[in-house]
C-alpha cells in the first residue's frame, strides 16, 4: 500500500483527541465496509487505507513516532506487519452493529490482508506468518572530534529483560541527529521472524574552538592593529593541528581565509570541507601613554 497521509486518510486534524479519531474512522469503515460495497476496487482499498491509519494514530506510541518522523520516516522504520502488531480488529469494531465486530472482523482482514488473526486471551493480534521485530532507538552522545574524525564506542542497551553490550564503530563525518542503524539488535521476532535495527540518534557535543557547518569549519582568530595594517603569520587550530596561515597586510575586520580540506569528511566519503579563520581586530580598553602618543601621531597622518 503506497504512503498516504494518516490524519488525511481519516478526514481529521492533527490535534485531534482519541475521541475524534475513533469517531472519524468508525465513520468512515462503515462507509467503506466491504460488506456494504462488494466488488468496490476502490472502496476496498479506501477500507485499507483508514484500519492503517486507525492502527497508526489509535496506538500512543506509532502517533508519537509518526508525528515526530512524517511518513516517510515513520515507514522507514515500521513495516506493515509492525503497524497492525497489537491491533485489535474485533475491539476497533465493538457496538458498532451490522456484522463489523467478533469473529467477522478477524475473517474480513483476513481476506483484505492476507493474513490470520489470534483468538483467545489477550488482545488480538494481526500475524501473517514470521514477523520482523520491532526497531528500536537509543541516543549516544559524542565529542565534537569523535563525531569528525570517527571513532569506537562501548554501549549498553536492553533487548527485552536482557542487557547487552556491544562494541559500535561511530563513522567520520556523523552530525547531531544522525542515525546509526545496527542491523539485528532491535527487538526480537515472533515466530520466527528476524529481529529488528537498533537505531542510534548522536548527540554531538559543542566545541569550545571549532563551529561546524556542514563539512565547513569556523574558528576566530584575533589580531592586533598594527598586524592588521602591515599582515602578519598566524597559528590557527585544525582537526589535525595547528597549521600557519598567511594574514595579509590591510586584512578587514570579518574576513575570512580558507583553509581547503581541513573540514570534516562528508559521511560515507572522502570529500573534505573546509576551514575558515574570521579575522577579528582587536581594539585595546585601555592605552599607556607611550602608545596613546602614538596613536594621536597616527591620526594626524591618516591612519
Amino acid at each position: 500500500m503506497a504512503q498516504v497521509d494518516y490524519y488525511k486518510a481519516l478526514g481529521i486534524e492533527k490535534g485531534a483527541s482519541a475521541d475524534d479519531i475513533k469517531k472519524a474512522f468508525r465513520k468512515l469503515a462503515v462507509k467503506y465496509h466491504p460488506d456494504r460495497n462488494p466488488d468496490n476496487k476502490v472502496a476496498e482499498d479506501k477500507f485499507k487505507e483508514i484500519n492503517e491509519a486507525y492502527a497508526v494514530l489509535s496506538d500512543p506510541e506509532k502517533k508519537q513516532k509518526y508525528d515526530t518522523y512524517g511518513s516517510s520516516g515513520f515507514h522507514q522504520q515500521y513495516s506493515q506487519e509492525d503497524i497492525f502488531r497489537g491491533f485489535d480488529f474485533s475491539n476497533a469494531y465493538k457496538d458498532m452493529g451490522g456484522g463489523f465486530g467478533g469473529g467477522g472482523a478477524e475473517d474480513i482482514f483476513s481476506r483484505l490482508f492476507g493474513g490470520s488473526f489470534g483468538r483467545g486471551g489477550g488482545r488480538g493480534g494481526f500475524q501473517s506468518g514470521p514477523q520482523r521485530g520491532a526497531d528500536q532507538e537509543m541516543e549516544i552522545t559524542i565529542t565534537f572530534r569523535d563525531a569528525a574524525q570517527g571513532a569506537e564506542r562501548q554501549i549498553a542497551f536492553r533487548r527485552g529483560s536482557q542487557r547487552e553490550e556491544l562494541k559500535v564503530k561511530i563513522p567520520a563525518g556523523v552530525d547531531n541527529g544522525s542515525r546509526i542503524r545496527i542491523t539485528g539488535k532491535g527487538g526480537q521476532g515472533d515466530a520466527g521472524g528476524q529481529a529488528g535495527d537498533l537505531f542510534l540518534v548522536v548527540r554531538v557535543q559543542p566545541d569550545p574552538t571549532f563551529v561546524r557547518d556542514g563539512g565547513d569549519l569556523f574558528v576566530e582568530r584575533s589580531i592586533p592593529f598594527s598586524a592588521a595594517c602591515l599582515g602578519i603569520a598566524l597559528d590557527v587550530p585544525t582537526l589535525e593541528g595547528d597549521k600557519r596561515i598567511k594574514v595579509p597586510a590591510g586584512i578587514q575586520p570579518g574576513t575570512k581565509i580558507r583553509l581547503k580540506g581541513c573540514g570534516i569528511k562528508s559521511l560515507g566519503s572522502n570529500t573534505k570541507g573546509d576551514l575558515y579563520v574570521k579575522i577579528g581586530v582587536h581594539i585595546p580598553e585601555t592605552l599607556s601613554d607611550e602608545q596613546k602618543k602614538l596613536v594621536e601621531e597616527m591620526s594626524v597622518i591618516g591612519l
